[in-house]
């Protein structure tokens, strides 16, 4: 353990200024922002603009060309990952939502990444096992439904280059992981992290950026 407690509370005026700071949500992705705030309390799904920036960058420094996502809810996350492919990258989208990815779809098309993404609706576990068995994805994105985390790990893991990197979202769980809490989403984060903590088959650090961003890289 550190020394000493280094990192900084970030509040609503800090968490502004980091936004402004690093790449900000253009036109298209503020407006996809709103849409999805409209949906309700359900739209806390969508990751944090910094996040999405992060993303962007991260497939753009290991020069990622395939990847994949279990979860796309509106469609933020795929669109920041595509933006961080080549012309020629891809990125498969797993959802079950029909609705959801709808308003992904329309975004995509607006951004121009809509020929990168391919989108697969049904169950991820399902869709996940259907795929060619060989290593193929450099970059990995999982942010679903959280009991099916780790199984969604094993199935990416299998078929993710060496030196390829796994990001998952929630890893904080709005900081109920160090809470009393015996809910099975709170449960199955924390078997999550402690499993891939102690994983010989990945590196891995947890970041506090939004509710907790883990990244694996494949030894």
């Amino acid at each position: 353990m550190a020394d000493s407690y280094k990192s900084l509370p970030v509040g609503i005026e800090l968490h502004q200024y980091v936004v402004e700071h690093g790449t900000p949500p253009d036109a298209i992705q503020q407006e996809l922002i709103e849409e999805t705030a409209k949906l309700g309390g359900i739209s806390l799904m969508q990751i944090a603009p910094e996040q999405g920036a992060f993303m962007t960058l991260l497939a753009r420094a290991i020069g990622a060309r395939h990847a994949i996502e279990v979860g796309t809810f509106t469609g933020y996350s795929a669109l920041c990952l595509a933006r961080g492919l080549p012309a020629d990258g891809r990125v498969i989208a797993c959802d079950v939502s029909r609705d959801w990815t709808s308003i992904a779809r329309r975004y995509w098309e607006k951004a121009g990444v809509a020929e990168k993404i391919d989108l697969r609706i049904g169950p991820a576990g399902e869709t996940l096992r259907a795929l060619p068995a060989e290593p193929v994805f450099d970059l990995a994105f999982i942010d679903a439904d959280k009991e099916g985390y780790l199984d969604y790990y094993e199935q990416i893991l299998a078929r993710l280059r060496r030196g390829g990197l796994i990001l998952v979202d929630n890893v904080l769980w709005m900081g109920r992981v160090v809470k009393p809490s015996a809910d099975p989403e709170t449960t199955a984060i924390r078997a999550f992290n402690d499993a891939v903590a102690r994983d010989p088959r990945v590196d891995c650090t947890m970041l506090a950026i939004a509710d907790g961003l883990t990244i694996l890289r494949k030894r």
